[in-house]
């Protein structure tokens, strides 16, 4: 069949509100391949297959970062090694840094699918244009972000509102600023550290104390157009992690350079490039993030290198 799969997330939040979304998005695809809306992880994988018979060339996800991390990690492990479809980015999620940071144009899952339908059908005369990025194998899951400590805290924070969205999140990290001016309850709420070590494959390791956040990306947004992974690219087959350590107001001091793509000061943040890295927390269980999902993980977490995708942009 080839052509282009798309999977829907309905329990997305934008899609809860829309519950048409899946058949707006099969009017748009009209007979350039599927649809199908994915409601459990078994019936993720039973897509999968189905795609993966079906020869698809394109998969479309339609849903947030959320919904793409748990997309690629079913098709990942269905596919066991073989080359994904190239991936299209559709948005309809409360996060949609990884579309914006590979250049996916601004708008609604249906008009993105209706331009991505345009350039399919001309891709005999002009290529889909698409860029490679790997994903990171964290735990047992794939995804392009990864953090703990004020990572987490500052997502929790921005999940207690009812409409998150990217003016919501730039409230939240306003309001944790100016908290931390004051030393207020909201920064205490979302700097929540990290105590643990973390060792590395060519066998350094940054020793055991509290840090403000251990984050790597194999992308170089995280959000807000703030750059922290600006080394994603420089060597093949690794990723950046950073391991923050500097007091609150050290790290609020360098947001600046963060948004410019620029290296934190060396006393408030380590930085290197690796292709493993092993987490071993002080506690009994940690919470990480993963593109935009908060997660639980026993007192060892791997976080490695993974396959590189092919992503399609979208103008």
């Amino acid at each position: 069949m080839q052509g282009i799969g798309i999977v829907l997330n309905p329990k997305s939040r934008r899609n809860l509100r829309n519950p048409k979304a899946a058949t707006r998005l099969a009017h748009r695809l009209g007979d350039h391949g599927v649809v199908r809306e994915a409601h459990s992880i078994d019936e993720l994988h039973r897509i999968a297959e189905d795609f993966k018979r079906l020869n698809i060339q394109v998969l479309g996800i339609s849903g947030g970062d959320g919904t793409n991390h748990v997309t690629l990690t079913g098709f990942i492990n269905v596919y066991q090694g073989m080359a994904l479809p190239q991936i299209a980015l559709l948005r309809g999620g409360t996060m949609n840094t990884i579309a914006n940071s590979v250049g996916t144009g601004a708008g609604r899952p249906e008009g993105l699918l209706a331009r991505l339908v345009r350039a399919y059908n001309e891709r005999a005369t002009r290529p889909l244009e698409n860029v490679e990025r790997n994903v990171m194998k964290i735990g047992d899951q794939y995804g392009f972000l990864f953090g703990t400590g004020v990572m987490c805290g500052f997502l929790r924070e921005y999940y207690r509102s009812p409409e998150p969205s990217p003016a919501v999140a730039a409230q939240t990290l306003l309001r944790g600023v100016g908290s931390a001016l004051v030393g207020g309850e909201t920064i205490r709420r979302m700097s929540a550290r990290w105590r643990g070590s973390v060792s590395f494959n060519d066998g350094n390791e940054w020793g055991v104390r509290e840090y403000f956040a251990i984050t790597a990306g194999t992308i170089d947004h995280i959000g807000l157009n703030f750059r922290p992974y600006y080394r994603f690219k420089d060597e093949p087959g690794k990723f950046q992690m950073l391991g923050v350590h500097g007091t609150t107001m050290q790290v609020v001091r360098n947001l600046g350079r963060v948004w410019a793509a620029k290296p934190m000061q060396e006393h408030v943040a380590y930085d290197v490039l690796t292709s493993k890295a092993v987490l071993r927390s002080a506690d009994p269980t940690q919470q990480f993030f993963i593109d935009g999902d908060l997660v639980e993980a026993p007192r060892e977490l791997e976080v490695a290198m993974g396959p590189k995708v092919r992503i399609v942009v979208i103008p």
